[in-house]
């Protein structure tokens, strides 16, 4: 039985992975638990637990508000992470660490693989990406995992809560609901990345990966599915990104392929539609056809 350690346990993927990783000896913390910017937090937190492995899916997540605070974002985002790593590698554990789909500028227009180039757009891309380089600098049996469009049954709580209950709420508010058309990526269940997760951190080697669920959409069109599944009938508009008068860049296309986890026999994703389905099934209350 190996120990596990979930950090960002309360968090929207966080939670997933605790029972994920449910029948190895796993142990979550809290943010009030550990503080990752406070690198005695995290010794203190961390080497009482001796851990074999930590998953770390903490992170300052606030697009925006990386923009205003970058020294935030940078201590949060890269040496916050260089810190459990360099921990973690003391320890003799194996850190896998979350990182996005954002690394990438979307000019490729066809899916990103783990060897393209990365060119953040703005402060929270080039932050994560500096801490990917700082974990994967620290030990060659660490792992850095890229996702893309996180949701789940929770509430993420980087950014103050859930992409279902928002948009739909929404819906039950709004005669119409407008969301983002030109955009292309791959939303993923945090509960399909966290079984990736456990299958990647406990039989993989050390590296870079993707891992998203399959197949790609605007944010627009994954609502479209969403409200078909649950029968849901208000009036739904595409918009442009540019409409939204937005400060922050993001790729237009930041659609991840799995290319190292398919090359090692390893990839447990399924196509998005399938994943949402499951999801809105698990969710109390709901209904949806299998």
């Amino acid at each position: 039985m190996t120990t596990v350690v979930v950090i960002g346990a309360t968090g929207q993927l966080g939670a997933d992975c605790l029972e994920a990783f449910a029948t190895e000896r796993v142990i979550g913390l809290s943010h009030e638990e550990i503080e990752i910017g406070d690198p005695a937090s995290v010794r203190r937190a961390l080497v009482p637990l001796a851990p074999e492995v930590v998953v770390n899916t903490a992170a300052f997540l606030d697009v925006p508000a990386c923009e205003r605070d970058p020294d935030r974002a940078y201590r949060l985002n890269a040496v916050a992470p260089r810190t459990i790593a360099r921990l973690c590698a003391e320890l003799g554990a194996r850190l896998v660490h979350i990182s996005t789909d954002y690394v990438f500028d979307g000019s490729k227009g066809t899916p990103y693989v783990e060897s393209d180039r990365p060119g953040p757009l703005n402060t929270y891309a080039a932050s994560k990406l500096a801490g990917e380089y700082e974990v994967l600098a620290s030990d060659g049996r660490h792992q850095v995992v890229r996702s893309s469009g996180l949701y789940g049954v929770r509430p993420c709580r980087g950014k103050g809560g859930s992409f279902l209950d928002t948009i739909l709420a929404q819906a039950a508010r709004d005669p119409v609901v407008r969301v983002v058309n030109d955009e292309v990526l791959t939303p993923t269940w945090t509960c399909s990345l966290a079984g990736q997760l456990r299958t990647l951190a406990l039989e993989g080697p050390g590296g870079l990966f993707h891992a998203t669920d399959h197949g790609w959409c605007s944010w627009f069109e994954f609502t479209r599915e969403l409200f078909a599944l649950l029968g849901v009938r208000t009036q739904l508009e595409g918009v442009s990104a540019r409409t939204l008068d937005s400060p922050v860049r993001r790729p237009a296309y930041s659609v991840l392929q799995n290319a190292a986890l398919e090359a090692l026999g390893m990839d447990r994703m399924r196509p998005w539609r399938e994943s949402l389905a499951a999801c809105l099934r698990r969710r109390e209350g709901t209904v949806v056809p299998s």
